[in-house]
């Protein structure tokens, strides 16, 4: 007996680009890259990128800013009356306060065509790059941290701990030049990182917070300054002011164009950081167990990374370069410790480096921005008579549009990168078991 059976087809197999057996039997084959996120074309990695961003929210603070000067010319003001018959006059005088501050503000800042020599024309930059260096310091203190997931408020005392030491060792040691120098910025730096260390070491070993500790060490710092400049040690003979002697010769950073510009070599300590800082954070294996910590603490001790030493290590770092940007201060262009010599720069720096996006080189292009500020606010309310608060509001407001993304994504119409486009997946059909047809016998 020979049963007869019939048989089931064999689909052909595939070819290789996903198509389907010539005579349709069997599910379709799916393409190998339909499981794959499509690419992303270059012009959605330019605008999706954090650069682009961070440009985006300094428009916004600047148009912002520009309706903040409108608001508050007189001029303007005056033309608003009668808007309704002539409303050409309110714009042209809105557009010309508008311009002129702004101008006055790049003419004070980058370059300023008016000068007789190429000094004066270049002196606007020098004064930027120079009123940029403590901003740099203090910002890579800043962004340290916030890459390890601590938030350092406090690096307004870390550079009035760093100017306490700078200046002690600046006014009352006589070395050679070289080698007093070397040591004021090295004894800032020690001393900024022992004030940062206080909160590193009280973090990790008790919990308390950060952000609490580096408020009540800010006004300690001050305090001890002031105390410090009612003393022998620090307050200038014969002067009932609280201010100290002129630091020594030996002890200040040099010119470096020369003694028409008061850029000095503080300048360049502050790109070589930049450069040490980048590769420490980036390519060294310390600053991978920072960031690690940073990410996840948690993760990072599961892994065998010391958090409670990685916390430690990170404020060290973070209150050195805060004490450097005191040395700056001190050694480079005031020259003598008084009760303001942080100024904001401390606060300022919380702003560099949200602008920079806590990175070494953003936050160093994010310092030279806010010098130009500082440096072409006064030029600006000089040359137009318009209020110099009107750039730290635009200063805060950088702050408001890096602080909202959405905000800032929404307005500029950017993509949003954690919503990558992707292909659409095809559809799987079930697989279906083979049918077979019975023996007949």
């Amino acid at each position: 007996m020979s049963p007869s059976q019939s048989q089931q087809p064999v689909p052909a197999p595939a070819d290789g680009l996903g198509s389907a057996p010539e005579d349709g039997a069997g599910p379709p084959v799916t393409p190998p890259w339909a499981d794959r996120p499509a690419k992303p074309t270059l012009a959605y990695r330019i605008t999706s990128s954090p650069l682009v961003l961070s440009a985006a929210a300094l428009i916004a603070a600047l148009v912002v800013g520009g309706l903040l000067i409108v608001l508050t010319d007189p001029l303007v003001t005056s033309k608003m009356y009668y808007f309704i018959a002539r409303p050409s006059d309110t714009f042209v005088a809105a557009w010309k306060s508008v311009s002129e501050a702004y101008l006055a503000l790049f003419e004070g800042s980058v370059y300023n065509p008016a000068g007789e020599t190429a000094s004066q024309r270049l002196y606007p930059l020098t004064e930027t790059l120079t009123i940029a260096t403590p901003l740099i310091f203090a910002g890579l203190a800043v962004a340290v941290s916030f890459r390890s997931g601590l938030f350092n408020i406090g690096a307004q005392g870390q550079i009035i701990a760093g100017a306490i030491v700078a200046g002690y060792i600046g006014i009352a040691w006589e070395l050679p030049a070289a080698l007093h120098l070397l040591l004021v910025v090295v004894g800032a730096a020690l001393g900024g990182a022992v004030w940062g260390g206080i909160v590193g070491v009280l973090k990790a070993k008790t919990g308390a917070h950060e952000v609490i500790l580096c408020i009540m060490l800010n006004y300690v710092a001050l305090n001890l300054l002031l105390y410090l400049l009612t003393t022998p040690a620090f307050q200038r003979p014969g002067s009932a002011n609280p201010i100290s002697p002129q630091v020594s010769d030996t002890a200040l950073f040099p010119r470096l164009l020369g003694d028409s510009f008061r850029l000095h070599w503080g300048f360049v300590l502050a790109v070589v950081a930049v450069a040490a800082i980048s590769w420490l954070v980036n390519r060294s294996t310390v600053g991978f167990r920072l960031r690690a910590v940073g990410a996840n603490p948690r993760a990072a001790a599961t892994s065998g990374i010391n958090v409670t030493a990685g916390y430690i290590v990170v404020m060290l770092l973070s209150g050195g370069f805060a004490g450097l940007a005191g040395a700056a201060q001190v050694s480079g262009t005031e020259r003598v410790l008084t009760g303001d010599i942080a100024g904001s720069f401390g606060f300022d720096a919380i702003t560099v480096a949200l602008l920079g996006r806590s990175t070494p080189w953003g936050t160093f292009w994010a310092g030279l921005l806010f010098g130009a500020f500082r440096a072409g606010g006064v030029a600006m309310q000089t040359t137009t008579g318009t209020n110099i608060n009107i750039v730290l509001v635009v200063q805060s407001l950088i702050v408001l549009f890096i602080a909202a993304p959405p905000l800032v994504r929404a307005i500029f119409r950017l993509p949003d990168p954690a919503k990558a486009r992707r292909r659409k997946k095809p559809r799987r059909p079930a697989a279906s078991a083979p049918s077979t047809s019975g023996a007949s016998r």
